[in-house]
């Protein structure tokens, strides 16, 4: 039914958001790589895929859907069973605003902590607004685990949780300190089996001198 095209595995935050969001449906795909950051991968050629010419990039039925937000809300919307949204009104504007604001937020964070999922990296310095970056980040993962039961932000797992799942995987490349209750919550991140497929492609593109 779906093919989702997504950017090198080791670097491509935005792709990971929507794996994770289509591996929740339960619904079969096939998944087409980009290589980035090679010489002979430019816009042109990521465009016989996206009119945006960036990845990732949803085909079904014969449409194209891109931006990793806008691909998650299609797959809610086309998938109400998975429940990737909260169904309580009030639970899912919050969820949504969380979401949203990851998606068009923390530019420091993602510049000093760059996404390399399957490696260990020394913290560096880090600047005033990347500090300021962070303490928001957790203090919004605290706020939303303290208000629901269950393993994830909102209960149960959602697209909010698909959308922070790369921060996951920075905190956990550059060791970045978090409280107990954080830690618990990114390693029930880490194990799903769509963040240890994606690791799993990680490492192997590593092993192959991809990255």
């Amino acid at each position: 039914m779906y093919t989702l095209i997504v950017g090198t595995q080791s670097w491509s935050s935005w792709s990971l958001r929507p794996y994770l969001a289509l591996m929740a449906t339960g619904t079969p795909f096939e998944m087409e790589v980009v290589r980035l950051r090679m010489p002979n991968t430019s816009r042109q050629t990521i465009l016989k895929y996206s009119p945006a010419g960036k990845v990732p990039v949803l085909k079904y039925d014969g449409k194209t859907v891109w931006d990793s937000l806008a691909i998650c809300e299609t797959l809610a919307e086309r998938h109400p069973e998975a429940q990737l949204w909260p169904a309580d009104a009030d639970m899912r504007a919050r969820a949504r605003a969380y979401a949203c604001e990851m998606h068009s937020g923390f530019p420091d964070v993602r510049d000093q902590l760059g996404l390399d999922f399957s490696r260990k990296l020394p913290l560096p310095e880090l600047r005033p607004d990347t500090r300021v970056q962070l303490d928001r980040i957790i203090s919004a993962w605290d706020e939303a685990l303290a208000a629901h039961s269950g393993d994830f932000l909102f209960g149960k797992f959602s697209i909010a949780d698909c959308v922070y799942a790369p921060v996951v995987s920075r905190f956990t490349t550059y060791d970045v300190p978090v409280p107990p209750r954080i830690k618990s919550y990114m390693e029930k991140i880490w194990a799903l089996p769509g963040m240890q497929n994606w690791l799993a492609a990680s490492q192997k593109e590593v092993a192959e001198g991809i990255v």
